[in-house]
């Protein structure tokens, strides 16, 4: 019995024995094959995969950046254009907005008045009802001429201010307007040089001055123009102080100041202005009767006479009727360069609406002319008059008179420095 044991158990002692060579020489086979088969490992493989997939990834993303660029650039370009376009549309719709409001401001004018000024009302008992009188002011648009805005706001005083065109054909005769003004001392003036050496003269005697910016069509007639072509050019150059929101008391040179004229204006009119008028029927107005003998019973026509308004020294305020008002004598005298600028500036300001033309709605106002003077009323009445002689005008236009700096130093002579005879030696008309 023992033997047989023992011989079972060295029996199972080789069986594992021999199992575990058969294992040993599987797994050495194994690994010989794994490594014919893997040389650098079982998991290495994989590497190159993920790499790949990552320079792929990079490559995509390298595109999408290039790609985005691009597209940002064509955005950027796209904005540029789209704000390009933008601010042209905008500059049309400003400039339609502003022609819409100049032609509500045109429409119904009268009814516009009533609509600014106060309600609309009933009229009121027989005796009691006054029209309106004042235009509305137009709303000032800086964007005109913004270096011209800038000088008028130092200069100018509530927004009004006395304008005086000057080439150096009548520097000796500016000189006495500005230093008349000075010396009654009113600061709200300004000379509007035509040339380059009437500047430099205003600069070195410290009298305010606005050198326009080049424009070859007024500036040959400025530089060489006499009086009236001269005169000519205040109407187109006035329009920008108007459209700037200012009231402007235009005013020739051969003016001689002795008060300051803003104590004495009204400012319910359009425009206001000296009249070349002598006495109260020529300056304020009459009824001129016409006779005609063959009309028998009809022979007297009864007509309605006043003088021209003096286009030298007007007040005017910032108006769509004055503006249109400038407009019109402008237009005219450039078409009818033979015309004479004071006598198309009375026709526009006076001539009613008739079949094929409408008139201008304007309110005009004449100044007392003893105030504001012209030389026909001084020379031939006023200093011949004892009382006369002592008023003070206000202004004295030497307008009806060829030798005008003489006569302006007469002026000066007599009512400033107190010198009686001063005037006595001038004759009453030219001759």
């Amino acid at each position: 019995m023992t033997g047989r044991r023992e011989m079972h158990r060295n029996t199972l002692q080789s069986v594992r024995k021999a199992r575990i060579g058969i294992a040993i020489a599987i797994g050495v086979t194994l690994g010989c094959l794994f490594a014919i088969f893997f040389p650098h490992g079982l998991f290495t493989s994989s590497t190159p995969i993920l790499t790949r997939t990552i320079s792929k990834s990079n490559a995509q993303v390298n595109s999408a950046s290039c790609e985005s660029s691009e597209r940002i650039n064509m955005l950027k370009s796209e904005f540029v254009e789209a704000s390009e376009k933008n601010s042209e549309l905008r500059k049309e719709i400003k400039e339609l907005t502003e022609k819409l409001r100049l032609a509500d401001q045109r429409k119904d004018n009268a009814q516009k008045q009533v609509l600014v000024l106060g309600k609309q009302q009933k009229a009121g008992p027989f005796g009691t009802v006054k029209g309106l009188r004042t235009s509305p002011a137009i709303i000032p648009d800086e964007s005109v001429n913004p270096r011209l805005a800038k000088i008028l706001e130092k200069v100018a005083v509530q927004r009004e201010l006395i304008v005086a065109l000057a080439n150096s054909n009548v520097k000796d005769m500016l000189e006495v307007w500005f230093t008349n003004i000075k010396r009654v001392a009113i600061p709200n003036y300004l000379v509007v040089a035509l040339d380059e050496e009437i500047a430099k003269f205003c600069e070195s005697k410290d009298v305010p001055v606005y050198k326009r910016d080049p424009d070859a069509g007024i500036d040959s007639v400025a530089r060489t123009g006499g009086n009236h072509a001269v005169s000519g050019l205040k109407f187109r150059i006035l329009r920008e102080f108007l459209q700037l929101g200012y009231s402007v008391l235009l005013s020739d040179v051969d003016i001689v100041y002795l008060q300051n004229p803003f104590h004495y204006l009204y400012r319910d009119s359009d425009v206001e202005s000296m009249t070349d008028g002598h006495n109260n029927m020529t300056a304020y107005g009459y009824n001129d009767v016409f006779d005609e003998p063959a009309m028998g019973w009809a022979r007297y026509a009864h007509t309605m006479r006043i003088w021209v308004y003096n286009s030298g020294f007007f007040y005017i305020r910032p108006t769509i009727p004055s503006i249109e008002l400038l407009d019109r004598v402008a237009s005219r005298l450039s078409q009818e360069p033979h015309s004479w600028d004071q006598a198309v500036f009375n026709e526009e300001l006076f001539f009613p609406s008739y079949p094929g033309y409408d008139g201008l709605h304007a309110a005009r106002r004449t100044m007392d002319f003893y105030l504001f003077m012209n030389s026909k009323v001084l020379f031939k009445t006023v200093r011949k008059d004892s009382n006369l002689s002592k008023l003070k005008p206000v202004i004295i236009h030497v307008n009806y008179h060829p030798d005008k700096l003489p006569r302006m130093k007469a002026v000066v002579e007599f009512y400033v420095k107190g010198n009686k005879d001063a005037l006595k030696p001038f004759p009453d008309g030219s001759d």
